[in-house]
């Protein structure tokens, strides 16, 4: 019996998943009574979560109905957009914006704020903001609403994601030595839940680009694409490898994912390589040779023409933030 593939994916949506590590990810346990408003600031390429631990509250997202959120919900807003949690809709009109809050740092990834003034009911929130880095996550998010809602209405669905919201339940409300670490990695993991959840319940994820991802044969050559983007694919190779004639192959990658098999895979390398400059310190010639490129000017000269800017500039702006970043220390 020949062995099983190494190449191929058995989950490819589970892959693009396994693609959502969180990075510049921020989180704040609020502990607020009264009346009381927190603005949320727009933030580019960022993706605002929030849950309620005790209490209730209302979120308010710039072109969506306004939502209450009890103990369980777990709310995303995947775009940046800024956004306002409040404690009633009075309250919301004078929101505070978060950064004018006081803030008792207890990691430098998490922090604490008590906000509220006058008589009224307590409310405990966590929070978080993360930034979502590699191409798949990005093009994951942007297929997303406004607003996802994950109701605490039961279900067996459910179940396993209310466990994780009552873990972060507990550890917040007394945050013992090294709680602020259990809470920053199970919100990560509520993030794919909710995202999962989203993916599952909803028509309109089973066509496009997360439908493709679901095909059997077009799933899995995504996912070879997206694990060995530097291979010198060709669209007979990529057929092989799902066990497709050529023509059936890029006949149905182009109905399934909107763009042929060669124009995806060439995006797809500028993704990964615009990533790369933004998080890697890389010599030039190498990123063109796992770009697919036999020249760096070649590289180049089409990083520039799919992404609107050259790679040297990208690695500029990374070595300017890294400078200012520890300056700033």
């Amino acid at each position: 019996m020949r062995g099983a593939d190494p190449w191929k994916s058995s989950d490819p949506l589970g892959e693009a998943l396994h693609f959502l590590r969180m990075t510049g990810s921020f989180y704040v346990r609020s502990e607020l009574s009264g009346s009381w408003g927190l603005a949320l600031p727009a933030m580019e390429d960022a993706l605002w979560f929030h849950t309620v631990v005790d209490g209730r509250c209302l979120l308010s997202v710039p072109g969506e109905p306004t939502r209450e959120l009890v103990p369980g919900d777990f709310a995303l807003v995947p775009h940046g957009r800024g956004h306002v949690l409040a404690a009633d809709e009075d309250a919301a009109t004078r929101a505070a914006s978060v950064y004018d809050l006081p803030h008792e740092y207890v990691s430098d990834r998490y922090a604490v704020i008590t906000h509220g003034e006058g008589a009224g009911p307590a409310a405990t929130l966590v929070c978080g903001a993360v930034r979502l880095d590699h191409p798949a996550a990005h093009k994951l998010v942007r297929l997303l609403p406004a607003l996802v809602v994950v109701d605490a209405a039961p279900g067996p669905k459910q179940s396993r994601m209310q466990n994780v919201l009552d873990m972060v339940a507990d550890e917040a409300r007394v945050l013992e030595p090294g709680g602020e670490a259990v809470i920053t990695r199970l919100s990560d993991i509520l993030v794919i839940h909710a995202l999962r959840s989203w993916i599952v319940n909803t028509p309109g994820a089973q066509s496009g680009w997360l439908g493709a991802l679901q095909d059997d044969r077009i799933g899995t050559a995504l996912a070879l694409i997206h694990r060995h983007p530097h291979e010198l694919w060709t669209v007979a190779a990529l057929a092989s490898r799902v066990n497709m004639s050529r023509s059936a192959f890029s006949a149905r990658f182009t109905e399934l994912v909107g763009e042929s098999v060669m124009s995806y895979l060439a995006a797809w390398r500028m993704q990964v390589a615009y990533q790369t400059l933004r998080s890697e310190d890389v010599v030039l010639a190498e990123l063109a040779r796992r770009s697919g490129y036999l020249s760096e000017a070649a590289f180049g000269k089409a990083f520039k023409r799919a992404m609107g800017v050259s790679p040297g500039s990208v690695r500029r702006r990374r070595e300017v933030s890294m400078a200012d970043g520890q300056s700033s220390r």
